[in-house]
């Protein structure tokens, strides 16, 4: 089960970096900081495609939401795809 763990983690990790993406919205802070830039570059490649997709909302990115969401589905389904290759 080191598998799921490890899936979970890498999962996790994804959220909290959208999670603090969603928080560095409000904040407004320095984009020239490194752990600014860290979280933009790890997370843009996600959400520039989603924006895409989502017709516009006027001031509101609900980006952030939609990837949550989906890396919440998608979490489940890859734990439950290695559950049940490994009966």
């Amino acid at each position: 089960m080191l598998l799921i763990e490890l899936v979970r983690f890498i999962f996790l990790i994804f959220q909290l970096l959208i999670l603090a993406r969603i928080l560095m919205s409000w904040l407004n802070p320095d984009p020239n900081n490194a752990l600014v830039s860290v979280v933009h570059q790890l997370t843009e490649p996600i959400l520039a495609p989603i924006r895409r997709l989502l017709p516009p909302s006027g001031m509101f990115d609900f980006s952030p939401l939609v990837a949550m969401i989906g890396s919440i589905v998608l979490e489940a389904l890859v734990i439950q795809l290695i559950i049940t290759l490994l009966r």
